[in-house]
């Protein structure tokens, strides 16, 4: 009998774990599969300005905070020390970030103060696994954490998304990761370009559950979700529902999610009269119950990683029509299949796609059964055991999982890649 080395702990680094985004969401439910298997599992948060954790945890993951940004979380400076500390955390707290790239997307979160005390916490790290989860904490990491560290960068948004400057520090400093993991079968290929001789895997975001509440195809109700943001392109999504308005006056398109351009989507809304047709539902903690209304999805965004709500839509059975933007849907949707695929940022061709299924709840219905079948390659028991396969190759520990199936450790099979996948260009 071969003896087994102990698993080693995994650490999943992310910049505001108390937060409610989606890569938050997928890094929690990697946590929750892995703990339940056997890993000793603990995620650290950068920031922290919430009491709660906004998504399901299992109580075995520990949580851990690097700086704690709530209002009473700093307790009032006694003595000259003290003093002295707290005037240079506040200093630094007003100093930019000095090691990551102002074209990153959650810059402005940063500050010289957290980007210091991330440097010391990753330099205190002497073993296990690191996963860090966006590319100001996979710079920090590949910089900063020690030699003894497997350091495993994700990369949740497509390298073309990114700024140049950030493009720039991911081929200075990704090399040093033992594997970059990325979500789409595109984005392999271009890593893998981008960065010879670096370890890139492809492993996609499973959804929290398979096990859903059928969507009803005879419903007037289409819905969106995602944060109140340009990428997600409700700009687009509501211009393009007004031309359907006429045709089909009794469908409602319910926008689920929070964010920034709440007051611009409301007077869009307003503009094109749409107050009885189109509703901002603002976030909530049921989505699936909201999922499970509609008769189908819709992804309207300029760009995504692998959009996780449109897989965990169609898993209520519901089909998506989608803009063909990079990257992601054509990763997943078949056109004609299980939903509809139309060029990148054209509400015209939206709103043609929403009409077809509008009009076809037959057309709703099928397509329906054949998304459900799609999103069964996303489910936790096909996507978790890659994680288990890659760590356990890369520490040299014996895992719990079984042996790594086809593609190697941390790859799917070459027939699960691309479930429906429509090939570039296939558009309603």
């Amino acid at each position: 009998m071969t003896d087994r080395r102990p698993l080693p702990k995994v650490r999943y680094l992310l910049l505001h774990a108390y937060g409610r985004g989606g890569t938050i969401r997928t890094v929690m439910n990697q946590a929750n599969s892995l703990v339940a298997a056997g890993w000793d599992v603990e995620l650290v948060s950068a920031v922290r300005r919430r009491d709660d954790i906004q998504f399901p945890l299992d109580e075995r993951v520990r949580v851990s905070t690097v700086v704690d940004l709530r209002d009473d979380a700093q307790a009032p400076p006694a003595g000259l020390v003290a003093r002295w500390r707290d005037r240079r955390r506040s200093r630094l707290m007003e100093e930019p970030a000095q090691h990551i790239p102002a074209g990153e997307f959650g810059y402005r979160y940063f500050n010289r103060y957290i980007e210091d005390r991330l440097i010391a916490y990753l330099r205190t790290l002497t073993d296990g696994i690191l996963v860090t989860t966006r590319p100001a904490l996979n710079f920090l990491a590949a910089e900063h954490a020690t030699s003894g560290v497997v350091r495993i960068a994700q990369e949740h948004m497509n390298h073309g998304t990114h700024k140049r400057d950030v493009q720039k520090r991911i081929r200075e400093t990704y090399p040093t990761f033992a594997a970059v993991a990325v979500l789409t079968e595109r984005d392999r290929e271009e890593y893998e370009e981008l960065l010879p001789g670096t370890r890139v895997v492809r492993i996609p975001n499973a959804v929290h559950s398979l096990d859903q509440a059928p969507a009803d195809p005879r419903s007037k109700i289409a819905v969106a979700a995602g944060r109140l943001f340009p990428q997600k392109g409700f700009d687009m999504l509501i211009p393009a529902w007004a031309k359907l308005v006429e045709t089909y006056p009794d469908w409602q398109l319910r926008i689920y999610g929070s964010g920034e351009k709440k007051a611009q989507l409301r007077a869009l809304i307003e503009e094109h009269h749409l107050y009885n047709h189109v509703f901002l539902m603002g976030h909530t903690d049921r989505l699936d119950d909201e999922l499970a209304k509609a008769s189908f999805y819709v992804l309207s965004s300029r760009f995504e990683g692998l959009p996780m709500v449109m897989i965990e839509a169609m898993s209520h059975a519901l089909p998506v029509v989608s803009f063909d933007c990079p990257t992601g849907p054509a990763d997943v949707l078949t056109h004609g299949v299980d939903g509809l695929l139309v060029p990148p940022e054209d509400p015209d061709a939206l709103a043609d796609a929403m009409a077809r299924l509008m009009a076809d709840e037959k057309l709703r219905a099928d397509m329906g059964t054949a998304a459900v079948l799609t999103a069964a390659s996303y489910g936790p028991d096909a996507v978790h055991p890659r994680w288990e396969s890659l760590f356990t190759e890369l520490s040299g520990a014996g895992g719990p999982s079984g042996p790594s199936s086809p593609g190697g450790p941390g790859e799917l099979p070459h027939e699960q890649r691309r479930p429906g996948g429509a090939a570039k260009g296939q558009h309603a």
